[in-house]
């Protein structure tokens, strides 16, 4: 069992504040952190993908630090180079919900990021959900 010191584990909670604080200032050009950069610029594609598979939350009901944390999942499942396995990336995902989300944060990250797993894993991969 990993333990929350790992440090790929705490590079993904500093990505998701960088996130969570992007959400409240959106003219603010400079991120702080690379990684977030990199996400913000897939957040077409990912906001896509977030009103596709939580269909009955648009993105402007989510809670800000679910939807910073979904972000970041749907972008290391999908985006991010080398890729993690998915597994892992929806093991941190829903670890880093419970402890800085709400009580049903972790099931609906698990949820969300699952169904895109599932879909991507019995097509061809990313190109069939995006478009």
């Amino acid at each position: 069992m990993k333990k929350r010191s790992d440090p790929r584990h705490q590079k993904r909670i500093e990505i998701v504040k960088a996130l969570f604080e992007q959400i409240f200032n959106k003219d603010q050009k400079i991120v702080k952190n690379q990684n977030a950069a990199q996400i913000i610029n897939y957040e077409k594609e990912i906001n896509a993908l977030i009103a596709k598979y939580a269909p009955t939350w648009p993105i402007n009901q989510i809670a800000p630090m679910d939807l910073a944390i979904l972000k970041l999942g749907i972008w290391e499942l999908l985006f991010k180079e080398p890729k993690d396995p998915y597994k892992v990336v929806i093991d941190e995902a829903v670890e880093i919900a419970k402890q800085y989300g709400t009580e049903t944060s972790g099931s609906f990250i698990n949820g969300v990021l699952g169904s895109i797993v599932k879909e991507t894993k019995g097509n061809k991969g990313i190109k069939s959900i995006i478009s």
